[in-house]
């Protein structure tokens, strides 16, 4: 991305603060009048010495003194507006970033997460912001601060002596070209650290969740493997980083020495042919100091600043993401959902990809119905599923609710609308109450404990330590996959919804706890539409239509009873499961 660009999308973060902002610059304009001055006092006092000795009287040094004591008192007291109030604000613009990010984060489809790793979105959204707190506050303030002190010196060494201030600020744009071609590989060095901390964050998540697997297979070393390739990977971006930085700090430390040697030597011959007092070689001196001690910040920040741009850039890569659900403007809320579900003539296919994995589906599920769909895995039964909430947009055709299509109403209204329990179950990390609640947010206890004995979860709730107050652990690793399922299906029956989606909603249930739920699950269906995937077969006898989905479509439909007589590809499958 170009720094244009970047800067351009960044500066809208600072209209909260322009305040501040101005009061910074302000600060910084104080702090630099006062560095500014000290040569020209310096100049003053070196002038009447040489020349009139006597005028050095106490009474002019105690007001020079008592002058730049004040100077120094203005200085420090802007100095710590700048350190604190301006830090504060870097910070609060890199906690407005974050939020947007997460918050752009929670618009994007489940393409662009099966297509992106979390480990590297988290190190975008954690570690590539850190440095924008300092970014925020030294960016503006330093280039605001080194602009003033090179126009003031030069104007002021100009009155000096134009000639010197000529022959020294020649040097300059040669000092700009190095700084463009080692701040462009800097750049490219820090963004490649950024992805390899990304990477490096995905390897290890990724070890750490299948710890299990790992241990059960006695593959340490294979991860250690692979974790030190990617750490020494690392270390080579990073040594790639300081080569050019040491590059770009040697380069200007020789610039700088040459324009200390420019100025002593043509300075000393200038005094010896008369062209310029030595006073006033002195104050010049003091200046180019000044001047050069700004340059030299510049310098030292040109690594914050690559930094700062880095985390921009990659901000943005994910900030300029599209949605690709997103909700119309005059979207609908969706009322007083009955469950009526039609497809109309429904294809879709995932991103790019050529073949459909749905083809021409027409469906019309009337409220209360219960549709069971089965077949072979990648039949699409999921993905069908899926299209209802809006997880994934149609290709072609329409989905209904209730006389509505999903795209024309709010995602919010859609989505509660719809209970979903899937067959991956997923429980936060957290309590047991806090799981099941998150249905219902701040629902009552007795809510809550109504809703996992419907789920038949409540006994085996009951007997851990804390009850309904028993940590889970991260993704409920400290419960049996049974009972992290039958958490899910309380959370589902907390929120109540009049539409249910089962993805295997049972297929982690050992038979006693699977006809429990079973049952709980046929007295929730009443009165409300209700799709359950299944391959356990049997949970599925009583629903009123079952398709049979496979690549090629749905390739039979009806009761079981009218698919077990008509012999085809149901009866084949019910068959083998009852064989097992």
């Amino acid at each position: 991305m170009r720094l244009s660009y970047l800067i351009g999308r960044f500066v809208p973060y600072f209209k909260k603060y322009k305040w501040i902002l101005v009061m910074d610059l302000l600060c910084a304009s104080l702090t630099t009048v006062c560095e500014l001055i000290f040569p020209m006092l310096v100049r003053e006092i070196t002038s009447l010495g040489i020349s009139d000795p006597a005028s050095l009287t106490i009474g002019f040094v105690v007001r020079i003194g008592v002058f730049y004591l004040a100077l120094r008192v203005i200085d420090s007291a802007a100095n710590f507006y700048m350190a604190d109030t301006g830090h504060i604000m870097g910070a609060k613009i890199e906690t407005d970033m974050r939020r947007d990010l997460f918050a752009h984060l929670e618009k994007l489809s489940h393409a662009y997460y099966a297509e992106h790793k979390v480990g590297q979105i988290m190190a975008r959204i954690t570690s590539d912001l850190f440095d924008i707190t300092e970014f925020a506050h030294h960016c503006p303030e330093e280039f605001f601060i080194a602009g003033l002190k090179i126009i003031v010196s030069f104007i002021i060494l100009c009155g000096v002596n134009v000639t010197l201030t000529l022959i020294m600020f020649a040097a300059l744009p040669l000092i700009f070209v190095f700084v463009k071609f080692f701040n462009t590989r800097m750049r490219r060095a820090f963004k490649a650290q950024r992805y390899q901390i990304g990477e490096i964050n995905s390897q290890v998540e990724d070890t750490l969740l299948g710890m299990r697997v790992v241990k059960s297979f006695a593959n340490e070393d294979i991860e250690a493997e692979k974790f030190e390739k990617g750490n020494e990977t690392f270390l080579d971006t990073k040594k790639t980083g300081y080569f050019y930085m040491a590059g770009f700090q040697t380069s200007n430390r020789a610039f700088e020495g040459l324009m200390y040697l420019t100025v002593l030597v043509t300075g000393a011959i200038f005094i010896m042919k008369s062209i310029i007092e030595p006073a006033d070689l002195t104050a010049y001196l003091l200046y180019v100091s000044t001047l050069l001690a700004s340059l030299r910040t510049i310098i030292q920040f040109t690594e914050q600043f690559q930094r700062g741009m880095t985390g921009i850039e990659r901000f943005l890569e994910i900030m300029d993401a599209p949605e690709d659900i997103k909700e119309k403007d005059d979207a609908v809320e969706l009322k007083n959902v009955q469950g009526n579900i039609v497809f109309d003539n429904v294809s879709f296919r995932y991103g790019d990809s050529e073949g459909n994995v749905l083809h021409n589906i027409n469906l019309d599920i009337k409220k209360g119905d219960s549709v069971a769909l089965v077949g072979p895995s990648g039949g699409g039964k999921t993905t069908l599923c899926n299209l209802i909430p809006r997880f994934y947009d149609v290709t072609r055709g329409r989905i209904l609710i209730d006389g509505y299509d999903v795209r024309d109403v709010t995602l919010h209204s859609l989505r509660n609308a719809i209970g979903v329990v899937q067959q991956d179950v997923y429980l936060f990390s957290g309590t047991v109450y806090e799981n099941i609640s998150y249905g219902l947010p701040g629902a009552s206890y007795e809510d809550v404990e109504a809703a996992a004995k419907r789920a038949g979860a409540h006994e085996f709730i009951a007997a851990l330590p804390h009850g309904y107050d028993t940590y889970v652990g991260e993704r409920g690793v400290k419960l049996s996959g049974g009972q992290k399922q039958r958490i899910s299906i309380a959370r589902v029956f907390l929120k109540n919804p009049p539409i249910l989606l089962l993805d295997e909603a049972t297929s982690a249930l050992d038979n006693e706890n699977e006809k429990l739920v079973q049952e709980s699950l046929e007295e929730l269906a009443k009165g409300r539409t209700v799709l359950t995937i299944a391959h356990r077969l049997t949970t599925i006898r009583n629903a009123k239509t079952i398709l049979v989905l496979t690549e090629n479509g749905i390739e039979e439909r009806g009761t079981h009873k009218e698919l077990i007589e008509k012999g085809g590809l149901y009866a084949d499958m019910y068959s083998m499961y009852a064989s097992l």
